[in-house]
């Protein structure tokens, strides 16, 4: 048996972490160079401490309820945003996510305080979490939204005010509009001056002894590597078409 903390794990589950994961590049995704920054970040830590990683990709609801699942060989998922929650434990941050509106370049919308939002429609994706105030409006009804599967489907409906402006996060929007598909809406969109949030980005562990056990293993070797530099060496090429 190994035991970290006052877990114990037996060990013949101690040589690879299996988790979930969803296509959001550039962040997360099967296809991607490393499959994505957040998955460089973890197989680095966990290689730091001797151990393999093995990352399934699925649509993200499905990702989660995955994990959930008895006798599911996943023990988490990523990338995740803190919540309250007794269902999952959440591991220290991989690195932040800046959080936007990506709108036309000639409607730009204007706002100070979330609140003023509400006069605008926005399109949100399904089952990610925004920010806990914004999330707030739109379940009370206040925030009107278009909810949609992806990132992408809501940028294209902003390049055709379809919507006024959409969450999304910077790093997203970037690599989405260096791809084929996209370039040509570049000079019609453009990020709002005025960020959401910087959020943390995380992995959440089931709320177990073996997600526990996991936790503290991933925690352990994050602290051996350069998480910040991982990710801002990965952004960079991203920015430069290298990924």
């Amino acid at each position: 048996m190994l035991v970290i903390g006052s877990f114990a794990v037996p060990e013949a589950k101690a040589d690879t972490l299996h988790l979930t994961s969803l296509h959001w590049p550039p962040y997360s995704g099967s296809t991607l160079e490393k499959q994505g920054a957040t998955i460089a970040i973890t197989r680095a830590a966990m290689r730091a401490m001797g151990h393999e990683l093995i990352v399934g990709f699925f649509p993200w609801s499905r990702a989660i309820r995955l994990v959930n699942r008895p006798e599911s060989k996943y023990v988490g998922y990523l990338p995740a945003y803190s919540y309250p929650t007794d269902e999952f434990i959440f591991s220290d941050p991989l690195g932040s996510s800046p959080l936007g509106l990506v709108e036309q370049h000639l409607h730009p919308i204007s706002w100070s305080s979330l609140a003023d939002l509400n006069q605008y429609r926005l399109g949100v994706v399904r089952d990610y979490t925004n920010t806990a105030e914004l999330d707030a409006m739109i379940k009370l009804g206040t925030q009107r939204v278009e909810v949609v599967n992806s990132d992408e489907h809501n940028v294209k409906k902003v390049a055709t005010a379809r919507i006024d402006a959409a969450v999304i996060d910077l790093h997203v929007f970037g690599y989405l509009l260096s791809q084929k598909e996209l370039k040509s809406l570049a000079g019609k969109l453009q990020i709002n001056k005025k960020t959401l949030e910087d959020k943390q980005m995380f992995i959440a562990f089931r709320n177990t002894p073996e997600g526990h056990y996991w936790r503290d293993m991933f925690n352990a070797g994050l602290s051996k590597i350069d998480a910040e530099l991982i990710l801002d060496e990965y952004m960079s090429e991203v920015k430069t078409g290298s990924k």
